[in-house]
């Protein structure tokens, strides 16, 4: 659908046509609350996304090592990730370092090596789907970060008041895939030149941002950034926030999988599956095996 495409690129008229295309955005500037389950705390989700993505192409040191009394901040991130699912039977709250997380569930991990990654680039429906199919990628969460809200929902970061942008959380294993090659590949699907921007989605919950964990992904981060600045690959300067992290609040359960769940969808077919395509052929090398990779964006025209 090239034309279709086009026109999804066409500003404010592009705008509106995703949000027609998502069929669960704003309809005459009236946010619509569709019937859906309730989340943690017994609300309904709000499905008001007032722009789908565009996903527009494109310290100090600290002792991170295991010690004696228990294990790393890195094993008690990944072992807080691992078992978001269950924290609405323990009120919820902000997962990653500082979550509440014992020394035994951090044991629990399947291999202590993982490590967890956070990036923000506009809607996180199209960074989940991309880094999903990544190998040595473990978990995928949508959520929100880099605000001071806390548990904030989706409605309240869609007003661009929190401080938050949508992000995606990453639990990987650096054995079969490097911190650097994540940040890599991050810069490379979507425009980090444009500041609270990813194509029609406009606000500061759509800004470019890595919220790094260790002094070490602080200074991948910087150093990718600095040699991209001065390859001249983009024609403008590179706003991407480079941020210690703090917390992160998984979305809403609707928007997990949302990709996978709903393949078919035409905000998904328009919007997600283009950009899966490229994806899959730039970096065939670094996927999946076939067998376990999420659904794979449909041929092109």
């Amino acid at each position: 659908m090239p034309w279709l495409q086009k026109l999804l690129r066409g500003g404010v008229f592009g705008v509106l046509l995703l949000t027609m295309l998502k069929g669960d955005g704003m309809q005459a500037g009236i946010p619509r609350e569709p019937a859906v389950p309730p989340n943690c705390s017994g609300e309904e989700h709000s499905l008001d996304k007032q722009s789908p993505s565009g996903c527009s192409d494109g310290g100090q040191e600290a002792d991170w090592a295991q010690t004696a009394s228990g294990p790393s901040p890195f094993e008690k991130e990944a072992a807080s990730f691992l078992n978001h699912s269950t924290a609405c039977d323990s009120g919820g709250g902000p997962l990653g370092l500082g979550a509440a997380s014992s020394p035994e569930s951090a044991k629990a991990l399947p291999s202590s090596r993982l490590q967890i990654a956070t990036f923000g680039g506009g809607c996180f429906w199209c960074l989940e789907a991309i880094f999903q199919q990544l190998r040595g990628v473990r978990k995928v969460t949508s959520g929100y970060s880099g605000g001071w809200v806390k548990n904030p929902t989706y409605k309240q970061v869609c007003t661009g008041t929190t401080g938050h942008a949508e992000v995606i959380q990453i639990l990987f294993d650096p054995q079969e895939i490097s911190y650097e090659e994540l940040v890599e590949i991050f810069f490379a699907v979507h425009d980090p030149t444009t500041p609270n921007r990813q194509g029609p989605d406009v606000g500061p919950q759509y800004r470019s941002i890595i919220l790094y964990h260790s002094p070490e992904q602080r200074s991948a981060a910087l150093r990718i950034k600095q040699r991209l600045e001065h390859s001249g690959q983009f024609s403008a300067p590179i706003v991407t926030e480079i941020v210690p992290f703090e917390a992160f609040y998984p979305a809403e359960d609707y928007h997990q999988n949302y990709f996978r769940q709903n393949p078919n969808q035409p905000y998904c077919q328009a919007v997600i599956a283009p950009k899966l395509q490229k994806f899959q052929k730039r970096f065939s090398q670094k996927l999946q095996p076939t067998d376990s990779q999420p659904p794979s964006a449909p041929p092109g025209p």
